[in-house]
């Protein structure tokens, strides 16, 4: 799809996401979060804190919801967040500026990653919309 390609393209020029998790009350809490990493609009990968209040819903409520927006396009994904310390995935993520939040690198116990996959899209891009299913997605 023609629209979901585009989208790919805005959220692979976006440095900056909007990531949702569910709190201990069943309320939405969001954060704006630098983007490490895109695939598609499938996967979005951030960087946070093991001890932080988003690692924590998500390690009790997987689901989530990421937002991203350039020039009155943008896209809204629901899906869920897997919480991973795998050492892989820490370095291929580890940027140097990360230092001054980890000061241990990547073997700081603080650092892990947030691994959002998508489950469904809903798109607006250049006055089209649309909601997208994942499997459609790929």
């Amino acid at each position: 799809m023609k629209i979901v390609r585009k989208a790919e393209e805005l959220m692979s020029s976006c440095g900056e996401i909007v990531l949702a998790s569910v709190n201990e009350h069943g309320y939405p809490r969001i954060c704006v979060l630098s983007k490490i990493k895109s695939e598609g609009i499938n996967k979005v990968y951030v960087a946070t804190g093991m001890t932080g209040t988003k690692t924590g819903h998500f390690q009790a409520n997987p689901k989530a919801s990421v937002c991203a927006w350039k020039d009155g396009n943008s896209i809204t994904l629901i899906g869920t967040v897997k919480v991973t310390r795998e050492r892989a995935v820490l370095e291929e993520m580890w940027l140097d500026w990360f230092i001054e939040h980890f000061p241990g690198g990547i073997d700081d116990p603080n650092y892990c990653i947030l691994e959002f996959s998508s489950e469904e899209a809903t798109l607006w891009i250049d006055g089209e919309f649309v909601t997208v299913a994942a499997a459609d997605l790929r």
